[in-house]
């Protein structure tokens, strides 16, 4: 049997689930399912909340409005890997795309930060919110991550934990094997990715990063990233040698 069912609808719904409940929609998912869709009644469509799992439910309608109910729970809910992702806020389009992708590639934590060259200084976090949702949608993913407001630098490192590894991507770090500075982090050690700005970190920045402990410095390649791009990569790399493609986690 595969392991995620991609033909069937998939919505994340915020009322918990269990066998029998009856399902709420807002409009937009109504309008979703019965005229983008065209379902119709009995149609399956899978539903999770990410607390509860993933579960089966059947769409009814009610007179106007149409409901879930839900049947069998088809996956049990998962662990998330514990990955924070920080990143310099970007312009609307790429920000949308960047946390598909985190999401995608598992962060649990999305951590804008301000940063001296940073160009952007606000985040819509309403916006980001709904980008994490439907790349969870769409993607067969259980657990929506953490999504924080934006922050300065100065004040995600006062409240860094020193367990934490931090994989600081820096445009300025001598070219080097990625794969075996990261080795060296201990397995299942909770881990943030940091990715900052195209006009990079100022010298005074990059000096108080590589204060903290547990820093592992990366040069992302012998090219010059976009940070979208280098949000891909970066996660890629650590999800490859020290994160959940080796560890199997869902």
């Amino acid at each position: 049997m595969a392991r995620y069912d991609f033909r069937s609808p998939r919505l994340h719904v915020e009322a918990p689930l269990e066998d029998g409940v009856l399902v709420p929609l807002a409009a937009a998912q109504q309008h979703y399912l019965t005229h983008v869709l065209r379902l119709k009644a009995g149609s399956r469509v899978l539903v999770f909340n990410g607390r509860d799992g993933e579960w089966a439910a059947a769409l009814e309608a009610h007179k106007r409005a149409a409901a879930l109910r839900v049947g069998a729970k088809t996956r049990a809910q998962t662990e998330p890997a514990d990955l924070h992702y920080l990143f310099a806020p970007l312009k609307a389009a790429r920000l949308d795309y960047m946390v598909q992708k985190a999401v995608e590639m598992g962060a649990s934590r999305l951590q804008p930060v301000l940063t001296r060259h940073s160009q952007i200084a606000r985040v819509n976090v309403a916006r980001m919110r709904a980008n994490a949702i439907e790349a969870a949608e769409q993607c067969g993913i259980l657990t929506l991550p953490q999504i924080d407001e934006a922050e300065p630098l100065s004040g995600v490192l006062a409240g860094h934990q020193s367990r934490r590894y931090l994989v600081f991507c820096d445009e300025d770090a001598e070219l080097g094997d990625p794969l075996a500075a990261l080795a060296a982090v201990p397995p299942r050690s909770p881990l943030a990715v940091l990715v900052g700005p195209e006009g990079g970190f100022a010298d005074d920045e990059r000096a108080a990063l590589l204060r903290l402990p547990n820093v592992v410095r990366l040069a992302l390649g012998p090219r010059i990233l976009r940070a979208d791009t280098a949000a891909v990569a970066a996660l890629a790399l650590v999800q490859a040698v020290i994160g959940d493609w080796r560890t199997g986690r869902g």
